[in-house]
């Protein structure tokens, strides 16, 4: 099925001369499969493709939409084990990972489905009191989107993940950049989608796949005209690059990139007083996780210097020394982890809480934490930085005004947490909890950040460098809020409405009618 060619629309193109294979993490060894760097032409091509499609599905109805997200789902369940098959070869992640982040791709796709049958997500406005203008507003798609794939997960975060559906929930064509250390899953999943596109009926163009290795197709994708939104899922040094791109063209284009975040903890000292051992158990399995490949990994533990705090950081201890170290995704990734881990590590003014020392080989990921000073932290902005990978640190504040003064100081997160264990405590760090609240895109209480649900409600974004946007979340429903934009109607023939917004209301959606929320006509 896995054919080394890229799908262009409904075609297979094999146009580019520079090659390359996947590598399996696990074995420390290529895989078989050949894969063919897009060319310039290849990419002009798909993205002729999307704009001439997206004449046309920019007309589809919600519920044929749906259909067509549906559809993209039934071909992925039919073809279920060789996706995790090849999975699994291009990550080295486990089965269990395989068949969890497979479920979240299907759920979240049928979840925009439901959504679109629903209609309500236009944010269907009307004004029309007597004696002035009527006017009547909803939200329409911007046009055809890239998307880049993201390393950490295959499934759920590139070809088929939260930014293709909610693009193409939109009403978007998708224009995918596959990730090159699994070309083959974004290859499997492509054919789901365009077998999918062709049993429903939607355009040729509404979703392409190209290969890339390199930087160029990524460049050419964010520089071409035709494309007008952009969704990426990575490093810091490329999602600012890519923001560029698109700032800096004729017109410009917005870039929503999810880029860096270490999740700061803020552990009051309540949190510790009779749960010390569990939280450090917790948080040993959060920092570890996946070998620590979330963008959401627990970074940075602030706390309270206090004997409830050592105490904590000696369970961490046990608890993080006994785990086994996991694959990383590719050994890239592993030297990137070395690297930044060594240069953390090259700092001045901290000490080893926990580090796994023994022998390992290939590419797995040796854990560690390490401890600061509050005054260290404050003076060293090398500790801000992320390491991608089974790494945090922790900060022994030496109290409160200073807890406070470093989360001042902290620049945007995805995430942040609060344990605690009692409520008079909180009143004592509102203006800490407030500070944190700043910050984030996602407070939690009383849980570890890893972990993401697709939900309406959920904000998975964040101030910069977090993201590019802090408006805006990569996961959940109102994803779809990236791929379009406000159209004011005023004084329009009722017959040369949207249906969204025509006196009948023929959607049956919920609509704001003169400042009240209502599904009646009009």
């Amino acid at each position: 099925m896995i054919t080394g060619k890229n799908y262009i629309g409904k075609t297979l193109s094999n146009g580019g001369k520079t090659t390359y294979k996947t590598i399996n993490p696990a074995a420390g060894s290529e895989n078989e499969i050949t894969f063919f760097e897009a060319t310039q032409a290849e990419v002009d091509q798909a993205v002729e493709k999307a704009a001439s499609a997206f004449e046309i599905y920019k007309k589809k109805s919600g519920k044929e939409k749906a259909e067509f997200l549906e559809a993209i789902v039934a071909e992925l369940e039919a073809n279920a084990e060789a996706l995790k098959e090849i999975y699994r070869l291009e990550s080295g992640l486990p089965e269990g990972r395989s068949n969890g982040e497979f479920a979240r791709t299907t759920g979240q796709l049928r979840a925009f489905a439901t959504m679109l049958k629903e209609g309500s997500w236009v944010e269907a406005i009307i004004n029309n009191p007597e004696g002035k203008p009527d006017l009547r507003r909803m939200q329409v798609p911007f046009g055809p989107v890239a998307v880049f794939g993201a390393s950490n997960f295959p499934f759920a975060f590139s070809t088929a993940g939260g930014d293709t559906a909610s693009a193409l929930a939109s009403g978007s064509p998708v224009v995918v950049k596959s990730h090159p250390m699994h070309a083959g899953t974004g290859e499997l999943v492509s054919k789901a989608i365009i077998d999918a596109a062709k049993k429903t009926g939607m355009p040729d163009g509404v979703f392409s796949n190209l290969n890339s290795k390199g930087i160029e197709v990524g460049e050419w994708l964010v520089k071409h005209p035709k494309i007008k939104a952009v969704g990426f899922t990575g490093s810091f040094k490329a999602g600012t690059a890519l923001s560029k791109l698109g700032a800096n063209r004729d017109e410009p284009i917005p870039v929503y990139a999810e880029m860096g975040s270490i999740n700061p903890v803020l552990v009051l000292p309540s949190a510790l007083d009779e749960k010390a051992q569990f939280w450090a158990e917790q948080y040993a399995g959060s920092i570890t996780a996946g070998a620590g490949q979330f963008c959401t990994n627990p970074g940075l533990i602030l706390g309270l210097k206090s004997q409830k705090l050592d105490d904590f950081m000696q369970f961490l201890k046990e608890n993080i020394e006994k785990v086994a170290p996991s694959v990383m995704l590719h050994p890239n990734i592993k030297k990137q982890y070395d690297s930044a881990k060594g240069e953390m590590l090259q700092q001045k003014g901290y000490t080893s809480v926990a580090e796994y020392t023994e022998e390992v080989n290939g590419n797995l990921g040796k854990q560690q934490v390490i401890k600061v000073s509050g005054e260290e932290f404050l003076q060293n902005k090398n500790f801000h930085k992320e390491v991608f990978g089974p790494f945090s640190i922790v900060v022994e504040c030496t109290d409160k005004e200073q807890l406070g003064k470093i989360i001042k100081d902290l620049e945007g997160q995805l995430t942040g947490t609060v344990l605690n264990a009692d409520a008079q405590e909180l009143k004592e760090f509102s203006e800490s909890i407030e500070a944190l609240t700043a910050s984030v895109g996602r407070l939690i209480y009383n849980s570890v950040p890893t972990g993401v649900e697709v939900c309406a409600a959920m904000t998975h974004g964040g101030p910069f460098p977090a993201t590019s946007n802090a408006k805006f979340t990569s996961v959940g429903l109102t994803a779809v809020q990236r791929w379009v934009r406000p159209v004011s109607y005023q004084d329009w023939p009722d017959a040369l409405l949207p249906d969204a917004l025509k006196n009948d209301n023929p959607l049956k959606i919920v609509r704001e009618l003169n400042s009240e929320r209502t599904s009646a006509s009009i």
